[in-house]
């Protein structure tokens, strides 16, 4: 699988969930892809502002996505 098609099906597995989830919770929901490739993509997405990485009180990391690109493209798309 492809770098870009993987890095898009891990932001719409956690676009299509709407919530907060683990770290460790992200690989069941594409379970087609290895560890490895679910945290590059994490890692590509929050570097890029898509998904938002948080340290919680128990020391665990949570994912989830932002809406910050979405309303980023609709504010600059023409008005018709």
């Amino acid at each position: 699988m492809a770098i870009s098609s993987t890095i898009s099906r891990v932001q719409d597995a956690l676009e299509h969930l709407d919530t907060d989830c683990s770290m460790e919770d992200v690989p069941a929901l594409c379970p087609e892809l290895t560890w490895n490739q679910v945290f590059l993509a994490i890692d590509y997405l929050s570097r890029t502002g898509q998904v938002r990485v948080t340290l919680d009180p128990d020391r665990t990391y949570r994912v989830r996505a932002t809406r910050a690109a979405a309303v980023e493209a609709s504010r600059l798309a023409p008005m018709r």
